[in-house]
């Protein structure tokens, strides 16, 4: 992966190679980055300009030994950690490395959900469970193969449970000679915060609408008008653009579902509700998640749409036909509550909590909070 490949970023970029260049690389970093900015393909990047054997002034050179294995993935002290779905047959990220790449190589913006979805483990949680700490100190006491670095790229590192987490403490904080940690995240409030304290921090900011209409630019089927959409709806979020473009099945899922929650909450309808709950409780824990997230945005752009310009709206077309008549039920009364509950969730999904009860206590909540008078 070259620099040049990734949208944006330019700043992320030059402070990397300077880093490099001037010999301050630090052996443990944390690449925190929001869903769709890349911070994935950055690891990747600096990984490879690192160990390129004919580096330029601004990029790795993309044609020698090293680079030409980097960009399949391949080369023998590049090594990769990510969340699995456990199972008898797959305890640690090497067991699935041929889908990982494949992945990989298809969109460097790959999120966890679509990274699932190629697993076909939807409904399996996503964890770095704690046999993977032990592959990891076995890899990373063999000796280099070819570079002067070994890297270990660990993505999605706030899903590594405790006791996978507390292994590598030692390791982070004394590592071997020339080996280097890029731990890659979008949230830093899951992970210990002694792994937190071991790491050198790189806060890598969402992209701009304007990186993101460049980008889809080169994509001579999109109008204008479709480009300059997209990328306000995007949210400076490059997987989430990738989405809308193939018309995103996913958030016409979660927009029906989120209809229809709402309409059997709001006078409740117990048969309606237990319906809704059971066909939920049928889909995989990511899609859980993913569902509440949507649930978020749609709270906010009905706050928004209540009580800010228009302008600022981020809707689809579909979206926007329900939101104007769902926005007077969202006002200051309940929005804190109703984000609250939410994020509470969520919280409680990210830690395998029982999905009905779960959804049931939110219908609930959620009557309460819809009948609540609108402040005058």
């Amino acid at each position: 992966m070259l620099f040049k490949e990734i949208i944006g970023q330019s700043e992320i970029k030059n402070r990397l190679i300077c880093s490099s260049t001037e010999g301050r690389i630090s052996h443990a970093q944390l690449f925190l980055a929001p869903q769709g900015s890349g911070g994935l393909a950055l690891a990747v990047a600096y990984a490879q300009y690192i160990c390129c054997t004919d580096k330029q002034e601004n990029d790795s050179c993309g044609k020698c030994s090293s680079c030409i294995k980097y960009n399949k993935l391949i080369h023998p002290d590049l090594h990769f950690v990510y969340p699995v779905a456990l199972s008898k047959d797959i305890r640690v990220s090497t067991d699935v490395a041929k889908e990982w790449r494949e992945t990989f190589l298809d969109n460097p913006y790959l999120t966890l959900f679509s990274w699932f979805e190629q697993l076909e483990a939807e409904n399996k949680q996503a964890v770095i469970g704690v046999e993977e700490s032990g592959e990891i100190l076995r890899k990373l006491s063999l000796t280099t193969y070819e570079s002067e670095y070994k890297i270990m790229i660990i993505w999605q590192a706030d899903k590594m449970n405790p006791a996978a987490a507390n292994k590598l403490l030692k390791i982070l904080e004394e590592p071997p000679d020339k080996t280097l940690f890029i731990l890659v995240c979008e949230s830093e409030d899951q992970l210990l915060r002694t792994i937190l304290s071991r790491t050198q921090l790189v806060k890598i900011p969402k992209l701009t609408d304007e990186n993101i209409k460049t980008e889809l630019s080169k994509n001579s089927e999109l109008s204008l008008e479709t480009i300059d959409n997209i990328a306000h709806l995007a949210d400076g979020n490059y997987a989430e653009a990738l989405m809308l473009i193939n018309e995103n099945e996913n958030a016409a899922q979660n927009l029906a579902s989120f209809q229809r929650l709402m309409r059997a909450s709001l006078k409740f309808d117990p048969k309606a509700v237990m319906i809704w709950i059971d066909e939920v409780a049928a889909t995989g824990r990511e899609r859980q998640k993913n569902f509440l997230k949507y649930a978020l945005h749609i709270m906010r752009e009905s706050l928004m749409l209540s009580y800010a310009d228009e302008s600022i709206v981020k809707l689809g077309s579909n979206e926007e036909d329900f939101v104007k008549k769902f926005s007077p039920f969202i006002h200051a009364n309940n929005v804190e509550r109703f984000i609250d509950e939410l994020n509470k969730a969520y919280f409680h999904m990210e830690r395998n909590a029982n999905t009905k009860i779960l959804f049931m206590d939110l219908a609930f909540k959620f009557n309460e909070l819809l009948n609540l008078p609108k402040p005058i």
